[in-house]
């Protein structure tokens, strides 16, 4: 027999078809490399008859895109062999740890018929691959792999099938390996498995790195500063960076001196909580370098923030504050908590990020306890 034999696709399993979700698995697909299997749970029926809307400056307008197979539960995915699982789901530990979550991929009879795949970590916040680590290792089989991830994306579900995107898809990629934050060096192994998962994307920038946790770490820094800002004053990031307006007299359409404060102490708050979150993870022996966590880190955010957030047509919003706006659950713990507790263990002040995780609870268990009397009055209807 001659010629090139036909090899199918691997297939890949993506839970979360939010504003992350549909981005990364829209880029997934576009690849031609795999099977593509998603989990929609919030907007299933949505998705099943109309689709995935797109409108993204990197990817196009996309109408009504699916992906090769739509499922509304874990449960109903574990079917076949994975390759790989990319979590995109919100990681909000107190609502459902990602165990739970995953757990049809970590009992009979998946794991009697199937080998357990990769999974790469497609989330917000630190030590989040803990209790993934700890589920799969009891099994008692391969050692756990998982992929943790540093995403940079401007993406907003606007509605349940409508995202609008920026022009960024990035991905910083790294082994997690448990209790080790030294190790600076891929092993031949590890490295073939991140530019596997690198092979699979279609026009996201990515990189690859030995010691994923201080390139979370800080990602984290961003999440800290600016979803704090925006959750807690309700107001975007633009309100912060954008010039002052030119057709219509300044002098008349806001206080000069007002805009001035703004610049002097909100400015000023964002490079001081920062610069706690700097402490923290020199704390944690990130080193001040620029392969560590380097402390030109503070200046960089701010100026690349401003560039980002200073352009009219920019009306990206971080995703928590669209969440405490919906009034669903945000990543508090997994943000903010993990970071004082950090700083705690340490004995590093953080009174900044103290304030913020404090407040920020308050808003959580709001949220937690309207969700929980929503459903009540949902189920007292049947």
């Amino acid at each position: 027999m001659s010629g090139a034999q036909n090899v199918s696709p691997q297939d890949v399993l993506l839970v979360g078809f939010g504003a992350v979700g549909a981005i990364y698995a829209y880029s997934l697909h576009r690849s031609g490399k795999i099977r593509l299997t998603v989990v929609a749970r919030g907007n299933y029926e949505l998705i099943q008859e109309h689709g995935m809307n797109i409108n993204s400056q990197r990817y196009g307008d996309v109408k009504g895109w699916k992906p090769d197979r739509v499922v509304n539960s874990v449960s109903n995915a574990a079917d076949r062999q994975y390759s790989h699982v990319f979590l995109c789901a919100k990681c909000v530990p107190e609502v459902i740890k990602s165990s739970k979550l995953l757990e049809p991929l970590l009992s009979s009879p998946y794991c009697d018929q199937f080998e357990q795949p990769t999974y790469v970590l497609l989330q917000n916040g630190l030590n989040i691959e803990v209790d993934l680590y700890q589920a799969i290792k009891a099994l008692e089989k391969l050692e756990p792999r998982i992929v943790n991830t540093g995403v940079y994306v401007f993406s907003n579900l606007i509605t349940p099938n409508v995202v609008e995107h920026g022009p960024i898809a990035q991905l910083d990629l790294g082994i997690y390996r448990e209790n080790d934050l030294t190790t600076t060096v891929n092993s031949p192994d590890e490295q073939n498995l991140l530019e596997e998962i690198k092979d699979l994307f279609y026009k996201v920038d990515i990189n690859i790195y030995p010691e994923i946790q201080r390139k979370k770490f800080a990602k984290n820094m961003l999440n800290i500063a600016y979803s704090s800002l925006a959750c807690l004053t309700r107001c975007s990031l633009s309100a912060v960076f954008r010039p002052p307006p030119t057709t219509i007299p300044y002098e008349i359409y806001l206080e000069p001196a007002n805009a001035e404060r703004v610049n002097q102490y909100t400015r000023k708050w964002i490079r001081d909580i920062l610069q706690e979150c700097l402490f923290v993870g020199h704390a944690m022996g990130f080193p001040d370098s620029e392969d560590g966590l380097p402390s030109s880190l503070i200046e960089q955010y701010l100026r690349s923030t401003e560039k980002n957030y200073s352009k009219p047509h920019i009306n990206h919003n971080p995703s928590t504050l669209l969440d405490v706006e919906k009034g669903v659950p945000i990543e508090v713990e997994v943000i903010w908590g993990e970071v004082v507790r950090m700083a705690k263990e340490r004995n590093v002040d953080v009174p900044r990020i103290e304030m913020a995780y404090a407040l920020l609870v308050l808003v959580q268990n709001q949220n937690l306890r309207q969700n929980t009397n929503k459903q009540t009055a949902d189920r007292a209807k049947y």
